[in-house]
């Protein structure tokens, strides 16, 4: 696997290509550029905390990880991006620096501490995903974008939309922001789960799915095009199976719609 630190000077990145402007602040002295290989069933994980995630197709089979830092008043290059090697795969993290008495760090399936302490930065990651990959993506203040891809997603941030598109399965989870999904997967194994708190969800999937519904809104509409062989049904809540029945497919939010469709 390779990891690189690039001066930034013609490096051609715009803020156009990120989805997030960055015409703000000053940018850290570096890019940080990391390539590598990984088996098909494997993650790749990225972890941040302010700015955006955005992963596409890899147009081989090596991933591939950029990262633009840019802060205000706080200094871009205190935030190092660290990457961890295990036998699931690459996890790959924008840590800042620590306060307090407890370090940040970086530790797979977002099992380590890394705050923020009022700094600025945003770390904008661009990831090329191969095929048979699986990837996570959490964020805390910021979007999560993953679409076109071939294996299981898992998304998740507090402030921010998730899109995501996938032919496996995938998950997501935010808490202000609203979900757009897709999954062509007509079975799998265990939960998939869309949820939010202040946002509107909108699922596709594929018509020949099986799977144990559950449907959940406080404030908002439940649309479901899909035949539901329901066992409750009411205007803020819908329990039922899809198919034959199957893993769990949850949708829930609080303040929002929720919109079931098939997969075009």
């Amino acid at each position: 696997m390779t990891v690189a630190l690039v001066g930034l000077a013609g490096c051609g990145i715009h803020a156009g290509e990120t989805g997030l402007s960055l015409n703000f602040g000053r940018e850290a002295d570096s890019l940080f550029e990391w390539s590598g290989q990984l088996a098909e069933g494997q993650w790749l994980e990225i972890q941040g905390i302010n700015g955006e995630v955005n992963a596409a197709p890899a147009t081989g089979d090596t991933a591939a990880v950029t990262a633009v830092r840019r802060g205000i008043r706080s200094d871009p290059n205190e935030v190092e991006l660290v990457v961890v090697e295990h036998a699931d795969g690459v996890t790959i993290c924008a840590v800042y620096p620590s306060g307090g008495n407890e370090p940040n760090e970086c530790v797979p399936a977002n099992g380590g501490r890394n705050g923020t302490r009022r700094n600025d930065v945003k770390v904008v990651l661009d990831i090329q995903v191969p095929a048979g990959v699986r990837f996570a993506g959490r964020m805390v203040n910021g979007a999560v974008r993953a679409e076109d891809l071939t294996a299981n997603i898992r998304a998740r941030t507090v402030n921010g939309s998730i899109r995501l598109s996938t032919t496996r399965g995938a998950s997501a989870k935010t808490v202000n922001g609203s979900i757009r999904a897709s999954f062509n997967d007509s079975s799998w194994n265990g939960e998939a789960a869309f949820e939010t708190v202040n946002g509107s969800i909108r699922l596709n999937v594929s018509p020949d799915i099986n799977a144990d519904l559950n449907i959940r809104t406080a404030n908002g509409r439940i649309t479901t095009n899909l035949p539901v062989d329901t066992t409750r049904s009411t205007r803020r809540r819908v329990e039922g199976t899809l198919g034959t029945g199957g893993p769990t497919l949850r949708l829930k939010t609080v303040n929002g719609s929720v919109t079931l469709n098939p997969v075009e």
